[in-house]
């Protein structure tokens, strides 16, 4: 259906292939070799996340300035990098988030 200028369309104007624009949300973990310590985290804009943990905002991550993202996890709803980030931490195991990031 093309769109029509100065209607009111009962039905949808979007032409059927265009495609939807989504945002992603990752799961992410830094590692900091100075501190020696893993972080993990969610958002949907890693390198402005991270921009924001080597600028010492977040409390745990001000230990170092040397944070590097050394994973990421790709999905289509908040809730489902929550759900994931919640998984990760709840493990409490450095083997578990070692064992990630080797992965991959």
């Amino acid at each position: 259906m093309e769109e029509v200028i100065g209607s009111n369309p009962i039905f949808s104007t979007r032409v059927l292939n265009e495609p939807l624009i989504t945002m992603s949300y990752f799961v992410y973990i830094l590692y900091s070799k100075t501190a020696d310590r893993y972080y993990v985290g969610e958002t949907a804009n890693v390198s402005e996340r991270l921009k924001s943990h080597l600028s010492g905002i977040s409390k745990y991550t001000s230990i170092a300035n040397d944070w590097e993202v050394v994973y990421t996890q790709e999905f289509s709803t908040r809730l489902e990098a929550i759900r994931r980030e919640r998984e990760i931490k709840r493990m409490k195991s450095r083997k578990y988030i070692v064992s990630i990031v080797q992965r991959g």
